[in-house]
């Protein structure tokens, strides 16, 4: 059933206010799948971060225009979802790759990550990174490793000068004992 101009532009504005706004997104196509997969697929995509849109090619076009998504252009071919996520292109990647493995009619077409092409081979590398929240745990861990290891340098330099200056006391007295003694002897 073909579109009418209203219906055309409201999906426009759609496509403008999602997809073409987000910094990471895959082209997915998903000729072969059955609509109970194609629903697991949304939900898998929902519960990572990410939003799931099947497209109309063209209208997709003129909405990704000049847009970073437009480096995709080429990709727009056949039947064609868009999966983005405004926030970890990892979780999503992750969800589409344990999808593509347990359903082989979706094919990864291709990917866009902080505005950057990707090729389909990549996303499976994408899919294999640690999520952003442990990425930066990491860095954080990394960060303060250096820190605390200076705290307990410092920390540690006064307890040092008071156990040299205990042994200092400690020998001075045995070497007050010695003088007392001889000064006796």
């Amino acid at each position: 059933m073909p579109l009418s101009k209203s219906d055309k532009e409201q999906l426009l504005a759609q496509y403008q206010r999602g997809l073409a706004q987000a910094p990471h997104a895959f082209l997915v196509g998903f000729a072969g799948i059955t609509v109970p997969q194609v629903t697991e697929l949304r939900n898998r995509v929902r519960s990572s971060g990410g939003e799931y849109m099947v497209v109309k090619n063209t209208i997709a076009l003129r909405a990704i225009d000049s847009r970073a998504l437009a480096a995709l252009k080429d990709h727009f071919v056949g039947p064609t979802a868009v999966v983005w996520s405004a926030t970890d292109p990892v979780a999503v990647a992750k969800a589409l790759t344990d999808f593509a493995k347990d359903v082989p009619a979706l094919q990864l077409k291709a990917g866009l990550v902080e505005g950057r092409p990707v090729p389909a081979e990549q996303i499976k590398e994408i899919a294999q990174l640690a999520s952003r929240e442990a990425l930066i745990a990491k860095l954080l861990f990394l960060l303060q490793s250096p820190v605390t290891r200076f705290v307990r340098v410092l920390a540690a330099l006064p307890q040092s000068l008071v156990v040299v200056l205990d042994q200092v006391r400690q020998q001075r007295e045995q070497l007050g004992e010695l003088r007392i003694e001889t000064d006796r002897g």
